[in-house]
């Protein structure tokens, strides 16, 4: 069995059920539920005996000790954390309570957990922690992509807080010999994919005759990773990495973001066309820009193609693609998530950014 920390949520869904697809490992899922968690994201695993899920906070170190005691897995796959960056900057006590607290009590009651264990059980767990490339701050337009060697430098709450989450995985391997093991991954889109997010957002709001908000002048390069090439790596990661490093995963796929939604409204166009006529890029509104707004995000990806034979298989055309069949094939999921909650982050996020400009 495995503990996996964020289950319900975009990528931590994703990896359960490619998980469950491809093997017979129980898996213990163990999510807060908050307004990222959905448990419709795992409908198809209602009734499966492998897949058990519980309800709960990883800053909670009675029911973390409680589930490593009783349950006895081999490994903690942690993907649970606060993530929007605007989220970070409206409130950003819940980014260092759940990202920087709750890791840490992942942590500690982990290696408590592992000093138990004795002969094979012992020499095979291992803590997985699932990380993004912003704690590498930002990228001029001439900079090499992002490795492993790269300082870190968060430029907003949410960064910062993954940063500090980060360092401290590092100093449970170095101070304590842990077993850990960090991936530092690029954006990911795909199903299930929380519609707060810019790919999810602008297939939501132009289907629905909504504006599609662009930040500034919409020239913020990305490097995007389909979920399910992210879930394989982290598989990769778990069952063959070395203790103590870290793996940058990407796709290979440096995209502006306004280039991003002209291919998104160019696929609703062939897919799902206009009801009135015309283009969707016609929805395209710019907005002003977040505050602090990284420029530029790239990964180098080398490292773990060179040491775990890891690429991704998806091209952004082809995963694009999939994605917008995906959200096209389930808008009863796309409804259940706009609840009254997700309308009021929506206003309030937007409501505060004047348009700037538009532009067809």
């Amino acid at each position: 069995m495995i503990l996996v920390t964020g289950g319900a949520g975009f990528i931590g869904s994703n990896f359960v059920l490619e998980w469950l697809a491809t093997g017979d490992e129980s898996v213990l899922n163990l999510d807060k539920l908050t307004y990222a968690g959905n448990l419709n994201n795992l409908a198809s695993l209602r009734g499966d005996g492998r897949h058990m899920f519980v309800q709960g906070d990883i800053c909670d170190r009675q029911l973390i000790d409680r589930l490593l005691n009783e349950h006895r897995p081999r490994a903690i796959v942690h993907f649970a954390a606060e993530s929007h960056v605007d989220r970070s900057i409206h409130g950003p006590a819940a980014f260092v309570q759940t990202n920087i607290n709750g890791t840490f009590n992942l942590l500690d009651a982990g290696r408590a957990y592992w000093s138990t264990l004795v002969g094979q059980a012992r020499d095979a767990f291992r803590f997985l922690h699932v990380s993004t490339d912003e704690v590498y701050g930002s990228l001029g337009p001439s900079d090499p992509p992002f490795s492993e060697t790269n300082p870190y430098q968060p430029n907003s709450p949410y960064s910062a807080s993954k940063a500090a989450s980060d360092h401290l995985v590092r100093a449970y391997y170095h101070t304590y010999g842990f077993p850990v093991l960090t991936t530092n991954c690029s954006n990911n889109y795909g199903p299930y994919h929380f519609p707060e997010k810019l790919i999810p957002l602008v297939i939501a709001n132009a289907r629905a005759g909504k504006p599609l908000p662009i930040y500034g002048d919409g020239q913020q390069i990305r490097d995007w990773l389909y979920v399910k090439d992210h879930c394989a790596a982290i598989r990769r990661v778990l069952s063959d990495g070395r203790f103590g490093e870290t793996y940058n995963v990407g796709g290979w796929n440096e995209k502006a973001n306004l280039d991003v939604v002209h291919a998104l409204c160019d696929i609703l166009d062939e897919m799902d066309p206009r009801p009135a006529g015309g283009s969707y890029r016609q929805q395209i509104t710019y907005v002003a820009d977040r505050p602090g707004h990284d420029r530029r995000y790239a990964i180098d990806a080398r490292k773990i193609e060179r040491e775990l034979n890891w690429k991704p298989l998806e091209t952004f055309e082809t995963g694009l693609r999939k994605t917008v069949q995906w959200y096209l094939d389930n808008d009863a999921w796309v409804r259940s998530v706009q609840s009254g909650d997700y309308m009021k982050w929506m206003e309030r996020n937007y409501s505060q950014r004047d348009n700037v400009e538009e532009q067809a």
